[in-house]
């Protein structure tokens, strides 16, 4: 007759002290994380998704505390807050970060990515991954990407349905050489604005219109001030899910690995329901009274070819080797 297998009391002495070891190296904390979006918005169900998932891991202790809607500032000031270890996490657009490592922006070059597969592939690789390698000495840490969606313009005086439409129209974009360079080519006139100052700038019509995924578009009811929204599709944009560097360094192997790991698991549920809610959103303002239009493939090859040597110029001023990867890796992932 077996007998039942009884732990040792040394094996049971190993197990209680490394229970014990391990509630010792997770603090009581509050991650203070802003974002620029409502809460109604794909980032902000991710933000809620990954607060669950720390909590969850770490006992309660790590408490994630959401400020939504530029509440802590506009993109800039909450990377600087970060950067001086005031502020514990947020997840920009990926262009705010073209101001401290240049090479960001070549994440924003027109028509490099035909579909989300592609994006993902880009991001998620090795040219995302030696992106993310460059932060930390920035003052940054990153736990990875976030979708945001393919963006759209929208204006108040016309449809866009040929390259030709976009002549005179003045419109707010991220400051940002790529995006200032693009919409110069496209002879529009981009006035670089911080994204807290736009509704109230499309409102009073100091500004035409803008350009932002559609999921954006709705939940800062931009419907409500534009009459025109037309699928460019020309960028695929992505958030990025950044950590104080200051706030990182601080914290036990233990609970890096809690927020590396709720980070992880909360990746494929915010990419879904982002493009999810970004199919949702076109019926939706349709719904609420704008009009919308959708470019042919002959005109997004026009397009296209007239922002090319705007790509070409900046390609030039980047990092030789970052340009080589990225190229290859759009090779890679458009096969």
């Amino acid at each position: 007759m077996r007998l039942p297998f009884v732990p040792s009391l040394m094996a049971l002495c190993l197990a209680a002290a490394s229970t014990l070891a391990s509630a010792q190296d997770i603090q009581e904390r509050v991650i203070k994380f802003g974002h620029l979006n409502n809460t109604d918005h794909p980032v902000s169900l991710g933000v809620k998704r990954f607060a669950e998932l720390v909590a969850a891991k770490s006992g309660g202790k790590l408490k994630v505390q959401e400020f939504p809607s530029s509440t802590l500032g506009n993109e800039l000031q909450q990377q600087s807050a970060l950067q001086g270890g005031v502020q514990e996490m947020t997840a920009p657009a990926t262009t705010s970060l073209a101001g401290i490592v240049k090479e960001f922006g070549l994440i924003d070059f027109p028509f490099a990515v035909a579909n989300f597969a592609q994006a993902d592939a880009l991001l998620d690789g090795p040219f995302g991954k030696t992106l993310l390698a460059r932060l930390p000495e920035k003052g940054l840490v990153s736990l990875g990407y976030w979708d945001l969606g393919f963006r759209n313009v929208t204006n108040s005086r016309r449809a866009i349905s040929k390259l030709e439409d976009f002549e005179g129209l003045k419109l707010r974009v991220i400051p940002n050489p790529v995006f200032l360079e693009t919409f110069k080519a496209l002879k529009s006139n981009p006035v670089p604005m911080p994204f807290a100052e736009l509704y109230g700038a499309l409102e009073t019509r100091a500004v035409d219109g803008q350009e932002n995924p559609f999921s954006v578009i709705l939940s800062n009811k931009f419907h409500e001030v534009q009459k025109f929204v037309s699928a460019t599709n020309h960028v695929y944009a992505a958030n990025i899910l950044l950590v104080s560097k200051r706030f990182w360094d601080r914290l036990s192997p233990v609970e890096q690995r809690i927020l590396n790991e709720a980070a992880d698991e909360t990746h494929a549920y915010q990419r879904q329901v982002s493009r999810a809610a970004a199919q949702k959103a076109v019926a939706e303002l349709q719904a609420k009274g704008m009009a919308y239009n959708e470019l042919s493939a002959v005109e997004q090859r026009r397009i296209a070819q007239a922002i090319k040597p705007v790509t070409e110029k900046l390609a030039a001023s980047y990092d030789p080797g970052m340009v080589k990867l990225y190229n290859d890796e759009l090779a890679r992932v458009q096969r």
